[in-house]
């Protein structure tokens, strides 16, 4: 899969499945309204009207299924016939699942994809996740061999007209920043250290044509990302902060993603254990996803101030590591107590609030990480965690989560009643919850909003993405297209625009228009 080079086209043309295999992937109902003729160059002469009919009425899903239509050059595929209403309706978890157990081997291959314009970019960013990057095995270094797989839609349903050119270069730009994000997530830290992750943004950068703003090492010190440093102090590679921005001319407000890069966490002295500890190569995802989902964004055009804050630092164990109960003063100019080196990631994300609030302007700040294990308890494998103090962006959140397939759910938002837990008695406050029964996965977002204030008049977003990071030992890109269809109302890209939740309203009243200039609304 690393050398699978991904093309979206509006038509993929004929061709025999036995020298191009083929995969056609649809809801069951959507795939009996596919008609014969735009099939048939794509699979006669190995397969007939009758035969392709015949696997139709084989087909049960439940919630899969697929069958075999000529050995093992073409297959058809149905997804779940229905979702639920915290699903995406694209049901793009199963279209990876059978996209990476269904689609035949080969050089060229071919995927037919039936679904409704509504889902066609969830569909194609659920494709991108069935074909990684990264890997070292000894037969991929062998293979130079580049391998290409054609997608092609086919829209049923309402304006089901033929896929548009810029729709082609908004998938590609889209899946393009989910592979990247995952083959980051993907690599160990003895490859992607902090030095690494730098050079990601800067060719970033450079593709962009934007120069990264970069804090190193004993200048954070200096200039008071006391999260930062005191984190990453111990490592062999410095910690850094590090911003890219995008600032066009016209733009009505300000809007920074920090994400949280921790390229490798022991824990700290609070050091894992040996179950625990693999994997943690995962820990940069969000910033990795903000990464991705910036290349795309700014690629596809974006009309506001768009800032890209990157938290980078490995929590390592050596003389110079934080210890339990040293006190650090972070960016925010509030004083922490350490009680758990292992809650690294909010003292970083702290500070890049701050900065973003102090140093931005932002009027929108909106944090990625993999913060807490309790994630996953508390919203499951496929669904991220939201925590906000603005409840029609809670809302936006879960709407652009099933527009995009990147699915979210909310956590309880409520500092009168749990910020209490990282009370000091030395120090403004502890960076670890006195009771982890309470809710610590909605504790630990408050611990980094109280940095920019429960009263900050902004809207204020945090993402925790520690479970649906990685399905198994793959990392899946994820966030990248949730940030897409989240902020696609500042988007020039009409099918941004059609998947997100938010945007101005044009027939809203020139008063209301300038009252809500700095604030995207829900349509």
């Amino acid at each position: 899969m690393a050398n699978v080079q991904l093309e979206f086209q509006a038509n993929a043309g004929e061709a025999d499945p036995q020298s191009r295999p083929l995969l056609v992937l649809g809801q069951l109902h959507n795939l009996h309204r596919l008609p014969w003729a735009q099939l048939r160059g794509k699979l006669q002469p190995r397969v007939s009207e009758e035969l392709w009919q015949s696997a139709l009425g084989t087909l049960n899903p439940n919630p899969t299924d697929s069958c075999p239509l000529y050995l093992n050059y073409a297959t058809v595929a149905a997804l779940p016939s229905r979702v639920s209403r915290h699903n995406s309706p694209s049901a793009a978890q199963f279209i990876t699942r059978l996209v990476r157990n269904c689609l035949p081997g080969g050089v060229n291959r071919c995927i037919v994809m039936v679904c409704e314009r509504s889902e066609v970019f969830a569909s194609a960013c659920a494709l991108a996740r069935a074909f990684p990057l990264f890997t070292h095995r000894s037969s991929a270094s062998r293979c130079t061999e580049k391998k290409t797989v054609t997608v092609e839609f086919f829209l049923v349903g309402q304006n089901n007209g033929p896929i548009e050119v810029a729709t082609l270069k908004c998938l590609a730009s889209a899946t393009e920043g989910i592979r990247l994000a995952a083959r980051i997530v993907d690599t160990p830290c003895n490859e992607m250290n902090t030095d690494n992750f730098l050079e990601e943004i800067k060719k970033v950068g450079k593709d962009l044509g934007i120069t990264p703003t970069i804090i190193r090492d004993e200048e954070l010190k200096e200039r008071g990302f006391g999260g930062i440093y005191g984190v990453g102090k111990a490592a062999l590679h410095p910690p850094a902060l590090a911003v890219l921005s995008h600032t066009p001319d016209g733009a009505t407000q300000t809007i920074a993603w920090v994400g949280k890069g921790i390229v490798y966490d022991t824990g700290g002295l609070s050091i894992k254990g040996k179950t625990t500890m693999p994997g943690m190569k995962r820990d940069c995802g969000g910033a990795a996803a903000i990464l991705g989902a910036f290349k795309a964004t700014v690629k596809q055009g974006f009309k506001d101030n768009l800032h890209a804050v990157f938290c980078l630092a490995e929590n390592a164990v050596g003389p110079r590591a934080t210890r339990p109960d040293d006190i650090h003063v972070l960016y925010s100019g509030k004083t922490v107590e350490i009680n758990n080196t292992d809650a690294e990631g909010r003292l970083i994300l702290a500070d890049g609030v701050a900065y973003a609030c102090k140093d931005l302007g932002a009027d929108i700040i909106l944090d990625m990480a993999t913060l807490t294990g309790a994630q996953g308890i508390a919203t499951g494998k496929y669904h991220a965690a939201v925590l906000t103090n603005n409840e029609e962006w809670e809302k936006a959140c879960v709407k652009a989560g099933r527009n995009c397939g990147d699915l979210v759910h909310p956590l309880v938002y409520c500092p009168e009643l749990h910020f209490s837990e990282f009370t000091s008695a030395v120090a403004d406050m502890k960076n670890s919850v006195a009771d982890r029964d309470n809710t610590p996965s909605s504790c630990a977002g408050l611990f980094i909003a109280s940095h920019i204030g429960f009263d900050w008049p902004g809207v204020w977003v945090h993402i925790d993405i520690a479970a649906p990071v990685h399905a198994g030992e793959r990392a899946t890109g994820y966030g990248v297209a949730l940030l897409l269809s989240l902020f696609g109302g500042a988007s020039e890209d009409p099918l941004l625009n059609m998947v997100s939740p938010l945007g101005c309203n044009g027939d809203s009243p020139p008063e209301d228009m300038e009252r809500d200039s700095k604030r995207r609304r829900l349509v």
